[in-house]
């Protein structure tokens, strides 16, 4: 079809995602945020409400999470280091760090996948993501200034 983009739109993505168990039975709540850049927020009612963030963009999804803010890194090099030599043992994750609205610095943890994937795949990454948050948070505590509640 001329002029067709395929793929998920956000808000239609949306309306899946609220008739998945995911989000009938409670574990998580999605909420649309329209604006520039429109995109999913959902809390993760199972991982002590941890929020993500879920956008489609192009050719591609992206679910990410902040981590923490750069500042709470006792040492910046060696943090980083830890993180390159250990980041593939969260699957279908990773850490980038990325300067947000504020103007300050953070880590986050996202995954990526096509905006040609089957909702069950979605959903994958979204439990995928919340748990490999709480690990890498459990993982990499030893670098904060200050212990992270999980």
């Amino acid at each position: 079809m001329k002029g067709h983009t395929p793929g998920w739109k956000i808000d239609v993505l949306h309306e899946a995602l609220s008739k998945e168990s995911l989000v009938k039975e409670g574990r998580a709540s999605a909420e649309l945020i329209d604006g520039v850049g429109p995109s999913i927020y959902l809390e993760m009612r199972e991982f002590g409400d941890l929020p993500l963030f879920l956008t489609v963009s192009g050719d591609q999804i992206i679910v990410e999470s902040v981590l923490w803010d750069k500042d709470d890194v006792v040492d910046f090099d060696a943090f980083n280091d830890a993180v390159l030599r250990t980041h593939k043992y969260f699957p279908l994750s990773t850490i980038s760090l990325d300067r947000l609205e504020d103007g300050k610095d953070y880590y986050q943890m996202f995954g990526a996948l096509s905006a040609e994937s089957g909702l069950s795949e979605i959903v994958l990454e979204i439990e995928t993501l919340a748990s490999n948050v709480i690990q890498a948070t459990e993982a990499y505590g030893e670098f904060l200034k200050y212990p992270m509640a999980g």
